[in-house]
């Protein structure tokens, strides 16, 4: 299965079910009483939104460059993880809110299919979240690796709400009425994990979209490559960034002074096979050759 069949597929699947699970915590939790599940299902219902906008973006970052967009449109990806971090911000705020007002009033325990739906939602969740993170890797695809770690967080606020909704359930057999807090409390924990979630998603994909440089021990083994090349004598600069599930590589290196330009140009070969075939997620390196002088080592050493 090729890269856009398969990302789409999961996107397809993880919608399909955020629209399962958005309907049936929703309905089961307001009729059961239980705020920890009906938040959950708002969580879903931001969710969904994700999902979708994650769908539309793999859509078109898998097409190919063109005149306008001569990098390719690999960038789509990481705008839909920032859309899906902006979704999740404001799905936590409201249920933060709704919980914390609910501490206010008057508990009442959830009945026991609140339960049933909670413990549905964290088997399905795990299922999708180990599904969409192995995708995710296995593509470098940044839209799928947010949707994985949103199944994740899922996972986490399915077993906040099973242990909230257990605590106000068994609180009511046990005629202790201080227990129905529970459900609230793990409402309130559900919307910070949400709210927590965002703030990650959020800052990585500005810094993706500010065109941070890679993580250093990368640009090292960029380095160390480019210096495989034999011809090559020194690296003057190299700065790498993602753009989407690849990545794009600039180096300046020198070469001897009398180089022909056919040379060069074997050189400039040489250099991004090395790159390119150690990692296949670089999809361009941009390589400038400066002439290379033996005076200009012997003046770096006696400056120093």
């Amino acid at each position: 299965m090729n890269r856009d069949r398969a990302t789409r597929l999961a996107g397809w699947i993880s919608t399909a079910a955020n629209i399962l699970l958005t309907l049936g915590k929703g309905v089961i939790g307001i009729v059961a009483g239980s705020e920890a599940l009906f938040a959950d299902g708002i969580h879903s219902a931001a969710d969904t939104v994700a999902s979708a906008a994650a769908l539309s973006a793999l859509a078109v970052s898998n097409r190919p460059a063109d005149e306008d967009h001569p990098y390719g449109h690999g960038k789509a990806e990481v705008v839909a993880s920032a859309a899906v971090a902006a979704v999740l911000f404001l799905a936590g705020l409201n249920i933060v809110y709704t919980a914390g007002h609910s501490f206010f009033l008057r508990p009442r325990a959830p009945e026991l299919p609140a339960l049933y739906a909670a413990a549905v939602s964290l088997i399905l969740k795990e299922v999708l979240y180990r599904y969409t993170a192995g995708l995710g890797r296995k593509l470098n695809s940044p839209a799928l690796k947010a949707l994985a770690e949103d199944h994740r967080s899922d996972i986490w606020a399915s077993w906040a709400a099973i242990a909230g909704i257990g605590a106000a359930v068994a609180g009511e057999h046990l005629q202790v009425p201080q227990l129905a807090f529970a459900d609230p409390l793990a409402a309130l924990l559900v919307g910070l994990l949400i709210l927590r979630l965002a703030y990650t998603m959020g800052k990585e994909a500005v810094h993706t979209l500010m065109e941070r440089n890679v993580d250093p021990h990368l640009l090292q083994e960029f380095t160390e490559l480019v210096l495989s090349v034999p011809e090559i004598r020194r690296v003057d600069r190299l700065r790498a960034r993602t753009h989407g599930h690849y990545i794009l590589v600039d180096v300046r290196a020198a070469v001897q002074a009398d180089k022909t330009i056919q040379e060069g140009h074997d050189i400039i070969r040489q250099v991004k096979a090395a790159v390119m075939n150690a990692h296949p997620e670089v999809r361009e390196v941009l390589v400038h050759l400066n002439p290379y002088y033996e005076e200009d080592d012997r003046d770096r050493a006696t400056s120093r």
